[in-house]
């Protein structure tokens, strides 16, 4: 039995990989901000929610992943795989508690953040494993990250990029610094889920309008990283960018430079 945290796991594509790693007989904690999401979700598991559990946390600040962390590592002390399948859109301009954009805030460094916090306990694990799910945004060094983490102005068709790649360059970071860990980046594909709901009316009517071409069910979308939490035959740094076809991946090689440069941006920004 693995012990398993999923950020996001409350809804949409993080409680269908939920569903499917508890079936698996596994035990889980789901963390997420909204309390009622979080009941309807361990209801719903049946038989098996006496293996599950919730934290509520905001995320999109740092004092709430401390908070989060600090919970988690007071209950358990191991975690066998850590999914992050929590994210935002918003192509407004905006800002959290701390000063940065919640695109930026919440769809990477939360997920840096909480991890280096949680790090003493996965390490515990056997074969630890990190996954990050983003849109779908291939590992390269075709981006520019001179806005990098101010992103002052945001404009969603320029900053989402570097703002999503650093989820990659976070997985080839941990891949090197933690030995054994396995670290990887799922493309979670355009499921229709609650997501949506904060995206301008233009990207909701099309939604609405193409979905049943468009929309990968949440099945699918789950499957890669479900896939990658069960099974050991892959090594990381790893990006699946085909939803539903695990055995289509991708090394993830980016620029070394970049990558220092990110990740002391990250531990300046966070303290971790």
């Amino acid at each position: 039995m693995k012990t398993i945290l999923i950020p996001g796991g409350n809804s949409g594509i993080g409680l269908q990989a939920a569903r499917t790693l508890l079936a698996d007989g596994n035990q889980l904690i789901l963390l997420g901000r909204d309390a009622r999401k979080a009941e309807a979700a361990l209801a719903s598991f049946g038989k098996d929610a006496d293996r599950a559990s919730f934290v509520a946390a905001d995320l999109a600040t740092h004092d709430g992943v401390r908070e989060a962390a600090h919970r988690v590592l007071d209950q358990h002390d191991r975690l066998d795989a850590l999914v992050h399948t929590t994210g935002v859109l918003t192509t407004q301009e905006s800002r959290t508690t701390d000063g940065l954009h919640p695109f930026f805030a919440v769809n990477y460094l939360s997920r840096y953040h909480l991890t280096q916090l949680l790090l003493p306990v996965l390490s515990q694990a056997e074969r630890p494993t990190v996954v990050m799910m983003t849109a779908a945004i291939p590992p390269t060094d075709d981006a520019d990250y001179a806005r990098f983490p101010e992103f002052s102005g945001f404009n969603f068709a320029r900053d989402r990029k570097p703002a999503q790649l650093a989820n990659h360059h976070y997985a080839a970071h941990l891949t090197s610094a933690v030995p054994g860990l396995a670290a990887a980046v799922v493309n979670a594909g355009a499921a229709k889920t609650d997501i949506m709901r904060s995206a301008p009316w233009y990207m909701r009517a099309g939604a609405k309008a193409l979905g049943p071409v468009i929309f990968d069910s949440v099945e699918t979308s789950a499957h890669n990283a479900v896939e990658s939490v069960r099974r050991d035959d892959w090594q990381g740094p790893t990006y699946w960018g085909k939803p539903g076809r695990f055995e289509q991946r991708t090394p993830i090689r980016l620029n070394a430079a970049a990558n220092r440069r990110l990740m002391d941006i990250s531990s300046t920004l966070t303290g971790a």
